[in-house]
Order: structure tokens, then sequence, then C-alpha cells
């Protein structure tokens, strides 16, 4: 498409014009929906720092922006606030004009430019789902490295979400001067690994070399099926009852892979020896955690990879002097059960994961525990002493330029440790109060080290502010807050999630230990306790259920076996919580919901399994409990962005709703697992379900939106003679089911005491295709975005983009869909606009009147104007585009 300069100049003067001109009539529609929306996304690299050491670039992730803070002697000047995507969480300097940040909620990557007259993104790169961290490096650091999940509406591939064996974390790597011009740019390449997400990177020093670190690695456990209907797993190690002679349900078991079998942990009280079980896992876990990428080839690729670094990695450091490298994550210890005092078997109380630094030079892998210092793991509470010297959730890492000393952001316990690298390479280190900096904000999540200056700089997520240290002194030297839209709910609760010194009593322990970013660690855990009583069920059954009370159990065994770790992610209005639903709510106060106090149920896994010696007060509880209901689900990166559903999906929507498959013949797939938009219900009715023959206890039904992050376990650890081959390496131990011992929807579907029965595999597919593509809160097109400028404003691919957000944005059925919102640079200003009802776009100051799409689009093509279009979350596009602290001033009425 051509359009002509005269009728370009036209167009352009008219909206020049209106943006000039004094009208009444440019009054922005009101936000009629929350304004802000709790994703908790996980900072990666949240600082950078220009190569002169003058500017620090921070994320502004709440805000969607990049804050460039000028660093002084003695304070730190806010001078640039630029939006970009939503949730970023991590930046990159290229060079002294351009900074990459990348928007982990929008797959996509700001290009801002720095030059005058002030910062702008110019270009936006679109990639893979969930994009985490981003790294230069190649010949001359020409190369930009970007992580991602391997699935994604911008990705070029079918993800294959049904194929087993393969890899599911993705690199893109574009050339950083010409990443392209058409939509989302152009990338080099896509290096798959054989890994689930993958989160950090890290370069070598001459830049030839590119690790990347798998997010939620495993630790090469699994769980066996129950096998109940061929009598179940009758030599599981004890105990087999409570503490008052109650049998404990039959279910199934953690196994480990120790290098040469698979084995359970035993008793260790007893002396039980842990037992084989080989002949039930018919697949292999390599346990491939860092993958190492020659960055210099041609065309970037896999070289090598190192196992056993970990089981949840966060970030990544190279050492400058001697090329080490370090990883901070934890280690979980699943494989043994069981939360409470331990008095009949082994416990986790206290002691469920581990921080550490992985060390790995020279091809070794050197695991080091952060808090070897603690000796009391088996007592019921640990120590003052050793709750000071903690250091909880080890996240972003900064060495010295002579390479001898690594500072370490403590995520969980509000300090930066430091240690001297040639002692955690021998693991001759002890942890000590002299070596650790204490901050006044909570959950460091990123550092920058100025050497010459003697300063480090600090993100500290807790509190949205970037602090600077005198690492001579160890003191804070200033701070500087950015501006937040959290409402008060969330900052407060945050640190209940987080902060291991407040929650546990040795101060390494804390709920995002499993649910990392308030999500989930993809494990499953034995947390029954023999120590407690058979409890009663007082929850109500799916309406079918209730008229075959037989088959209602009526309560719950506190020996409840192997259940995966949920997320904390979309709770609100979805009824009791745990899988069992066995945090009932029942107890809810008038003015409080049934979820708020299901949730307030939790109170006793703090002492139980946190090791604290108390529980979290009412209203300490009240406010974890409102910080935690608030967090939603991202949009799904398998459904069509324009929420239409493929041929198959389409076809499994309508067995899923209609088909009597559950029974079979009484019941069809939406009876129990609930999607009804309108009604925020996404697969689950919120009600308890009978489970029929495969499990021993009755649960409550799960939402279905997270299937997609469950893919990659394939194979089976049922009954040895049950005709399943061993089908070779996979990616994960956990898949499907309360227990995670089923691996896939398709098998799930077909399991051997025929719960449920499709007239074909094709309708059975069909559903499964549904279920993998399930909506959630977000529609699929929020967060996504494009930046038009004078390269690609005629490009019909990325018009074609904006005409699809246009259009969704104007959805109002079942729900909103999303709120268009523009922001960039316009005629040499600032510029943002709403999309309206009357299908306008509304300026950021009263002075300016309504303009449509075409217009707008066509300024692009003017030299200078940069335009990002983005799909924000229905009732947030007023802060975002109009005002952003919602004074009702707008933001080029208060410039």
């Amino acid at each position: 498409m051509r359009v002509s300069q005269k009728t370009l100049f036209n167009l352009s003067f008219a909206l020049c014009s209106a943006l000039v001109a004094i009208a009444t009539s440019a009054t922005p529609d009101a936000a009629s929906s929350p304004s802000f929306v709790a994703f908790e996304s996980g900072h990666v690299r949240p600082l950078a720092m220009s190569a002169d050491k003058a500017l620090v670039f921070a994320v502004n992730t709440p805000d969607n922006r990049l804050e460039i803070l000028r660093a002084e002697s003695d304070r730190l000047v806010h001078i640039h606030s630029v939006p970009v995507g939503m949730e970023p969480v991590a930046v990159a300097v290229r060079n002294k004009h351009e900074v990459w940040v990348v928007n982990h909620l929008s797959d996509s990557v700001s290009i801002v430019r720095l030059d005058k007259p002030r910062p702008r993104v110019v270009q936006t790169l679109l990639v893979g789902d969930e994009p985490r961290d981003i790294i230069f490096a190649g010949k001359n650091k020409s190369r930009a490295f970007i992580t991602t999940a391997h699935r994604g509406q911008n990705a070029p591939f079918d993800p294959q979400l049904k194929v087993p064996g393969m890899g599911r974390a993705d690199v893109w790597v574009f050339d950083a001067k010409k990443p392209g011009e058409g939509l989302g740019g152009a990338p080099l390449t896509i290096v798959n690994l054989f890994g689930d997400t993958p989160r950090a990177l890290a370069a070598s020093n001459d830049g030839s070399r590119v690790y990347a670190a798998v997010f939620n690695s495993g630790n090469q456990t699994t769980v066996l099926q129950g096998d109940l209907p061929n009598g179940s797993l009758i030599d599981k190690p004890s105990p087999h009852i409570n503490t008052a002679g109650e049998q404990a349900v039959p279910t199934g078991l953690i196994v480990k892979y120790n290098g040469t079998n698979w084995i359970d942990a035993g008793n260790p009280l007893t002396g039980e020896t842990p037992k084989i079980w080989n002949d039930r896992v018919r697949f292999s876990l390599p346990d491939n955690d860092v993958f190492v990428i020659d960055a210099n080839a041609k065309t970037p690729k896999k070289i090598a990879e190192f196992k056993g670094v970990g089981t949840t990695l966060f970030n990544m450091a190279v050492n400058p002097k001697t090329d080490t490298l370090y990883v901070s994550n934890t280690e979980a210890r699943n494989h043994l059960r069981f939360e409470g005092p331990g008095t009949m078997s082994s416990t986790l109380r206290g002691n469920f994961a581990q921080s550490r630094i992985t060390v790995i030079d020279n091809g070794k892998v050197l695991p080091r525990h952060l808090n070897k210092h603690i000796t009391s793991y088996d007592q019921a509470v640990g120590t003052e002493t050793e709750r000071r010297l903690s250091l909880a959730t080890p996240l972003d890492m900064a060495i010295s330029r002579d390479g001898k000393k690594l500072y370490l952001a403590g995520f969980g316990s509000q300090k930066i440790g430091i240690y001297a690298t040639d002692k955690l390479k021998k693991d001759s280190f002890t942890p000590s109060l002299d070596q650790q900096i204490n901050l006044s904000g909570g959950g460091p999540s990123g550092l920058v080290l100025d050497d010459d200056n003697q300063r480090l700089f600090v993100m500290t997520r807790f509190d949205n502010s970037v602090t600077m240290i005198n690492t001579k002194n160890r003191k804070e030297i200033a701070k500087l807050a950015l501006y937040n839209p959290e409402p008060q709910s969330i900052v407060e609760g945050r640190k209940f999630l987080y902060d291991a010194t407040l929650t546990s009593s040795r101060g390494d322990s804390s709920c995002a230990g499993c649910h990392v970013f308030g999500d989930m660690d993809h494990l499953s855990w034995d947390l029954g306790n023999p120590n407690a009583l058979i409890a009663n069920n007082p929850r109500k059954y799916v309406d079918l259920f209730e008229q075959f009370p037989e088959f209602t159990a009526p309560f719950f065994n506190p020996m409840k076996g192997p259940m995966t770790t949920q997320s904390l992610r979309g709770m609100a209005g979805n009824g009791p919580m745990h899988w069992r639903g066995d945090r009932t709510g029942i107890t809810h106060d008038a003015d409080e919901t049934l979820e708020e106090q299901a949730f307030e149920d939790f109170n006793v896994a703090f002492e139980g399994l946190l090791g604290r010696a108390a529980p979290l007060t009412e209203q300490e509880l009240d406010s974890f409990a409102k910080f935690s209901l608030q967090l939603v689900y991202p949009p799904s990166p398998i459904r069509n962005l324009d929420n239409s559903l493929t041929a198959s999906q389409a076809a499994g929507e309508d067995t899923f709703r209609n088909f009597l498959s559950t029974g079979p013949g009484l019941m069809a797939c939406n009876d129990c697992h609930t999607v009804d938009i309108a009604a925020g219900k996404f697969g689950t009715s919120g009600l308890m379900a009978v489970e029929g023959g495969g499990l021993a206890e009755n649960f409550k039904t799960p939402h279905l939106r997270n299937a997609y992050q469950k893919v990659g376990m394939f194979g089976s650890t049922g009954n040895p003679n049950d005709g399943y081959p061993f089908v070779g390496e996979q990616i994960r131990g956990f898949g499907y089911q309360s227990d995670g011992s089923i691996d896939s929807v398709s098998e799930f579907l077909t399991l051997e005491f025929n719960l449920f029965n499709f007239e074909t595999e094709t309708d059975k597919q069909n559903v499964v295709d549904f279920v993998l593509s399930m909506v959630g809160e977000m529609a699929p097109v929020v967060g996504q975005q494009v930046t038009l400028n004078h390269n690609n404003v005629f490009d019909p691919a990325t018009r074609e983009r904006i005409n699809l957000l246009y259009a969704r944005a104007k959805v109002t059925s079942p729900r909103s869909e999303c709120d268009l919102i523009v922001k960039g640079e316009l005629f040499g200003k600032p510029a943002g606009a709403l999309l309206n009802k009357h299908d306008k776009f509304v300026f950021d100051s009263r002075k300016s009147v309504p303009v449509s799409l075409q217009p707008l689009m066509y300024a692009a093509a003017i030299k200078g104007n940069f335009l990002t279009f983005t799909c924000a979350p229905p009732g947030s596009g007023y802060r975002m585009a109009l005002d952003r602290d919602e004074d009702g001033i707008l933001d080029a009425d208060e410039r």
C-alpha cells in the first residue's frame, strides 16, 4: 500500500493539529475494571549500567517502563521514564546509543534509543512465549540472545505439544545491528535446547560462548503411579498408618535416579533401605541444566551441556578473570517424605529446598550449599543465630573486576551475601555477618557493580526501588523509589510469599521455595503427615455425584501421598484449595470469601513445613491472602491471538461440553471442568468430584489453565506389565493428575479403568487440543504489541497485526479482551493514546481531540515518529496510556 506525499502530509498535518487543538470532547473513557493486574513476573536481569558508569537502567516491572537514573556520588537522580512492553524483567546495554528490554508478558523485546531529545522505543522484536533474559555476545557482541519457552503465537513453528522427546527451551538469536524491519524482526536462528522453559543467560569473557540455564530443570525425580486397579504399591516404605493407627490410603511414590537406579527414600527413622524401581520407570531424565552455545558460529548452535547443577536455576555470572561460571539455584529435596515432627519417618520440615551457588569450573559441576551453618534441621525450630546468617532464594550475582569477590542477591533475605570466589570453589567459606550487607528494602533481585567507584547498585522488588551501596564500608549511600502502580495490598502482602527471615525460624525457607514467583516448581511432593489425624470433608460435590453418597468419601486422610505443586495464580473464585480441597474455607466469616479463608487455612504449614516457631498472626495471614488472591495467569500462548480455535480445538470444545464421555455416559467433561468465561470459570466447577478407581481419595476438580505448562514427561511409571515401552529421554519427571504420574492429557483420558470413553480416537485428541488451549482470565491478545515507524509503516504484516489488536480491543462479549493503547514519540513530543468506545484514540492531554486509527498509523511514516501499540488488560489502559498516577490530571498536562 502506498500513499502520496501530499496525502501523507495532509493526514499528518491534521493529526498534528489535533494534538494541539483545544477540545472538550477529548475527555477519555474512565476505567471500568481494576487498573492493575498482578502477574508477579520474576526479575532476571533488572539492572544494567552504561559503559561510562554514569547511567543506571532499571526495569519498572509493575509500571511497564524502563527507568533511567543518573548515578552521582551521593545520590540517584531519575532522568527518564520510557514506556516499554508489559512486565519487563531484563535489560541489557548494547552500546552508548541503545538499550534492549525484555518484556515477559508481551513476548517482546523493546529496542530503546538513547539519542536526543529523549530515549524512546524505536522497534519492538516479537519472540517466543514469556522471554526472560537477554545478553549480547558473539564477535564484537554483535548478536542478541534471548531465552523463551518453546511456544507462543509469535513463534514460527508448531510447538508439537503432544510429541515426546522434544526440547521445550529456546534461545532466539538476532543480529543486533540489523534485527529485521518486518513484523517483530527476523531472528538469525532459534536454538532449541532439550530442557523445559529457560531463564538465565551468561557469556564467556570473549563472547564466543553463551550459557543458557533451564529454569525449572528438575532433579531426576518422578512419581510412580498408584496402580490401584492392580493392587497398588503394597511394598512402599513405612509408615503405613498414622499416629492413631489409622490406615494410610494407597498412593503413588516419588523416586529419584541416583546415577544407576530409580530408588525411593526408604525410612531413615526405622532403617528401611531404599528399594529399586527400575522396571516401572519407562523413560530417562538426562537432567540437562545449563547449555553451552557457540555464539561465533555462522549459525549459533548448542555444543555442550552441564548436568546436576540444581533444581530451580535462577541466574548466572561469569568470572572476568577465570571464565568460571556461577549458577544461583535451589535444590529440592522432594524425594523425601512428609511434613510435621518426623517421629514416625523422615520430615521435610524446615529443610525442603536448599539455597545454593553451583560453580562450574573446567567442566566440573560443584554445588555449594549457602546455609551450611545450619545444624538444627533435626529440631522443630532453628536458632536466632542461624536465622540471621541465612540467605534464601539466591538470584542475581555480580563479580569484582579482579575476579576475587562475588556479590549475591538474597531475594528472600533482604541482604547481599559476599563470597570469596576461591573459597566458593573449594567450599571452604563460612557464612558470617561481616560478609553480608543488610538492605532497607526487601526482595533484592538485581545487582550491578561499579568497581571503579566502589559502588554496588541493587534493585529491591518489595519496595520497587534502586539502592546504591558503598562497597568499602558496605553502607547504603542513596535510594530511589520507582513509581509503583500496585495496590497497597499487593505491596504489603508480597513479603509473606518470599521473606524467609519472616516466615521460617532458620531464615532459609519460604512459600516461594515451591511456589516460585507465585507459580510452580513443576515437582511433586509427598507432604502428608503421619502425626495428623483423619479429618472430615464437608465440601459439596458436583450435583450428579451427590446422588451417589456411597462414593462421596466424607474424610481426608493425612497420609495423602505425592501431589504436584499448584500455582498461586488464579485462585480467586475457584473454591477450596489444595488438590483435595482440604483447605476448605468452610469457616469463612461473612465479610470474607470462601477462598480467603481457604488460603488462611494454610497457616499450619508455616510450622509444619517451613519450620516457623509459630503461625502467622491473623493480620499477617489476611495480608498474605489478599496478595495471593490477586495473582492471575498470563494469557494462553497456545490459543490464536484473535481468540479463535483451530478446527481440532473447536471440535474438542464441542465434545468437551456436550458428549457424555465420563462415567461413561453420565457426564460431559464440562460438568466438572466447567468452562464459563463470563462466570470466571476456566476448567473447574470448584466442587468435589468422584475419581473412580484410579485414586484412593476424591479430589476437587482442578482448573485447566496451565495444562500446556506441564507438557514434557511422556512415558509410563505404572505397572511394569502394562505394555508401555521405554520411550527414551524426556525433559520432565512429572505430568498430569494430582500426583503428576500421568504423562499427558491424552493418557489421562485413556486410563485403564475406563473412566472416560470417546466415540473415536480423533474425538479424544480433539479434546486434548482444546484443553491445551484453555483460556484464562486474560484473552490471548493481552500484552501483545507492535512498534510502528517510518521503516515498517507500510509493511502488510505489521499493519495486519495492528488491525488485529484494534479488532480485539473492540470485543465486549462475553467479556472485554483488551484496552488498546499507544505510547511513543509523535512530532517531537512523548505521546500516549487510548482507543475509546467510539473507536477513536484519545490522547493524554485534554487539549487534544480524538483521532481514528488510520491517521495515527500514517503519522508513523514521518521520520522521528515512533508509535507502539499494545493490548493492555481491560481496565488498565487508562492508567497505562493516559494518567500514569491516576490523579485525574492527564500525563501530558502534567509535563
